[in-house]
């Protein structure tokens, strides 16, 4: 296991509660049979524990640290979102506005999906099947390359499944082609606009678009349990693993960066994270418990905006408790089939709400 301290203000019990939360991760490691993971816990936006356990690749036998290099699946969703509104409180962007004010080869099917809906997840355009066991099943093949155009003509030929407002169902199409958005309207790829306007300010140096092909520090196997026994992580190609739909590399030292940004509100309005952060209203007048790339809930009475994420042999899950200030975040390498960060996630806050 690999530790590293930073400066925190320390609670009352601290120290006591970072040696149970050992007890916990490791215990739920062994009983999914993960073979590595990495822990953050950060309150007031800083760092109380940051720690790595088990190994980060199985071939060669390399522990995980903190630093340890994982993909953040639909985690990434929320940079996605920070950019959205970044280029909303800019006026490039408006929220309530039509897809085809930006796409405007949409298909008529569309002419009714607002910015809002991709972002909450209530457009009614389907989930083109980007979670791991739908590869290869849906409209798009996840071994073929495809620039943004053919995405788009591709997601124009599936049906709607209900009016756009109407329902929630997550649709990862939704994110890709918010990202397709960014590009118009800034004329670079939205991975170039993470980069420029929300890592790099931040110092998140560890932090960037996935590319099998370069050489990146301190990366990590990925991993699925096929019949019990280990395997790599299955192959997607490139132009997949680039897209606004949560196609990141981090670490946990980076995601308490991001944490501390959005603890003191940083990079937008405390307007633009009210909206980021509230349950979308339906067209019935309900709501559902999702934002703009955040599950929105209350647990034991705590307000809480979470999301997980799953992508080739990766899974991660972050919860931060608002009024508490308190950030768990656990990333993993193994399959969503086998691993449960959520459930770490929630041993370990468990602790630190006491």
């Amino acid at each position: 296991m690999g530790t590293v301290a930073l400066p925190a203000r320390r609670w009352q019990g601290d120290e006591a509660r970072a040696s149970q939360a050992d007890l916990i991760v490791e215990a739920q490691r062994k009983e999914q049979k993960i073979p590595g993971l990495s822990l953050v816990v950060c309150r007031e936006g800083k760092i109380l524990k940051a720690a790595g356990y088990g190994l980060a690749n199985l071939e060669w036998g390399i522990p995980v640290t903190p630093e340890t290099i994982f993909q953040t699946g639909s985690v990434g969703k929320q940079f996605t979102s920070m950019a959205v509104m970044m280029l909303v409180e800019e006026g490039k962007l408006r929220l309530d506005e039509k897809l085809t004010r930006y796409l405007p080869e949409s298909p008529p099917a569309w002419k009714e999906v607002t910015l809002r809906q991709l972002l909450t997840h209530t457009s009614g355009i389907p989930d083109y099947g980007g979670e791991e066991q739908s590869m290869s099943k849906g409209v798009v093949n996840f071994r073929k390359d495809y620039t943004e155009q053919e995405l788009l003509e591709a997601f124009a030929r599936m049906p709607m499944e209900f009016p756009p407002g109407q329902k929630w169902s997550y649709s990862n199409t939704g994110y890709v082609l918010l990202g397709i958005v960014i590009r118009r309207v800034t004329g670079e790829f939205y991975g170039d606009f993470l980069e420029e306007r929300i890592f790099r300010p931040l110092g998140m140096t560890s932090t960037r678009i996935i590319s099998e092909a370069d050489i990146v520090p301190r990366r990590s196997g990925g991993y699925r349990l096929v019949q019990g026994e280990w395997k790599n992580q299955e192959w997607v190609s490139p132009t997949l693993n680039t897209t606004a739909d949560g196609a990141l590399y981090t670490n946990v030292l980076d995601l308490a960066k991001w944490d501390a940004a959005l603890d003191r509100r940083a990079l937008v309005q405390a307007s633009s994270y009210e909206q980021m952060w509230s349950p979308v209203k339906l067209t019935s007048g309900q709501t559902y418990p999702y934002g703009f790339g955040w599950d929105v809930e209350t647990l034991d009475g705590h307000r809480v905006v979470a999301h997980d994420g799953a992508w080739q042999g990766f899974t991660m899950s972050m919860d931060r408790f608002l009024d508490d200030r308190l950030t768990v975040i656990i990333m993993t390498n193994l399959d969503s089939d086998n691993a449960k960060p959520e459930k770490i996630v929630k041993g370990v806050a468990d602790l630190y709400l006491k």
